[in-house]
């Protein structure tokens, strides 16, 4: 006999913790750019005067990898959503594509010594 009433199977999923939604954030946005490790977004295009998501790619030597503006824009949205307590509106921030870590984009420009 089910554990529910209704004779149907449970819809929802079991919450999964933030750091575990992290981590697979991750590993999908490493599979759609290949060679990237950190992917820094904000909510300000340089090109643009209004507020629009906005995606680099970094490798493990901090050199920008190219991007199509379809696969950037849905990164950024991805990330932008899964973190939604963050600031956007005021800095840029670097996800890891390693670890999953969010971290504002001044720090890391602190650790790697001005670079």
């Amino acid at each position: 006999m089910p554990a529910h009433h209704s004779g149907r199977a449970r819809t929802s999923l079991p919450t999964a913790t933030p750091s575990d939604r992290s981590q697979r954030l991750a590993r999908a946005l490493a599979a759609m750019l290949p060679g990237a490790t950190t992917a820094r977004v904000s909510q300000r295009d340089p090109g643009k005067t209004w507020p629009s998501p906005h995606l680099r790619a970094y490798d493990a030597h901090g050199h920008q990898l190219p991007v199509t503006r379809a696969k950037a824009l849905t990164a950024a949205r991805w990330i932008i959503r899964a973190h939604p307590t963050t600031d956007w509106t005021g800095e840029a921030h670097d996800l890891d594509l390693t670890t999953g870590t969010l971290r504002p984009a001044a720090d890391a420009y602190a650790t790697a010594g001005g670079r």
